[in-house]
């Protein structure tokens, strides 16, 4: 005789019957590994997001400073009509214009400190050796410094210069031309015969007109510094329409 449903819910109901196995829940090492993933997926977030700031963001903020500074100072000069812009001044002294960089035009102010540069300006050095400006019309050495990545970034493209390349720097009533004849892709970032008012480093002996530029390399590290130097070959006066020498047309 077949078994019928009443029967087999019978004997399933006896006191005597056996349950079935227990499932188990995950293991403790399967709950650490699944941790320890989602810790790796939150610190691989917050990773992102920083670089996102440090390489974009920080370029915003530091372009919107600077644009706002660059304004200031060419509104000053289109209302002071007495004569040349200070010599040595906190507010923005003029404009660097390096064609190769790509980079449009530089404000140039005072200091190298990072509360300087990472306003998305250049600035000259004050120390360790004091830069001669070209304003003042002493043989010397112009140095500048600027970021490589970040914060504006003005010096990006730096790798880009080579000997022959034009470097133009802008004042209220003049402006400067010179033209790049050495560059050191590396050196050590202690090395500060780099900014000698005679570099020798650049292969100079002797006392000249001369501006040097400085930032960070490889990209995106501090660890050493990348230096390109330039010579004046000629100033030229700033005219009515403030006409911008042939080597920026």
């Amino acid at each position: 005789m077949a078994a019928t449903a009443d029967d087999t819910e019978e004997h399933m109901g006896m006191p005597g019957a056996v349950p079935g196995p227990r499932r188990r829940g995950p293991g403790r090492i399967a709950t650490a590994v699944s941790v320890f993933g989602e810790l790796l997926i939150t610190a691989g977030l917050v990773l992102g997001l920083f670089v996102v700031y440090s390489l974009w963001w920080t370029n915003v903020v530091a372009d919107r400073e600077a644009h706002k500074q660059a304004d200031k100072v060419r509104h000053n000069w289109a209302q002071d009509t007495g004569g040349p812009g200070a010599l040595d001044t906190k507010n923005g002294i003029g404009f660097l214009h390096v064609p190769s960089m790509k980079n449009g035009e530089v404000l140039v102010e005072k200091g190298t400190s990072t509360e300087v540069l990472n306003n998305g300006v250049a600035g000259y050095y004050t120390d360790p050796v004091k830069a001669t400006l070209p304003m003042s019309g002493k043989t010397g050495n112009f140095t500048l410094a600027a970021h490589r990545d970040g914060h504006g970034a003005k010096f990006h493209n730096i790798d880009k210069m080579k000997k022959g390349d034009p470097i133009v720097f802008e004042t209220k009533d003049k402006w400067y031309v010179y033209k790049t004849y050495a560059v050191l892709p590396e050196t050590s970032k202690y090395n500060i015969e780099v900014l000698a008012q005679v570099p020798g480093e650049s292969g100079k002996k002797k006392p000249g007109h001369y501006i040097t530029l400085t930032t960070c390399t490889p990209v995106y590290t501090s660890r050493y510094r990348y230096v390109v130097w330039g010579e004046l070959v000629r100033v030229e006066k700033v005219d009515g329409e403030r006409t911008v020498p042939r080597e920026l047309r």
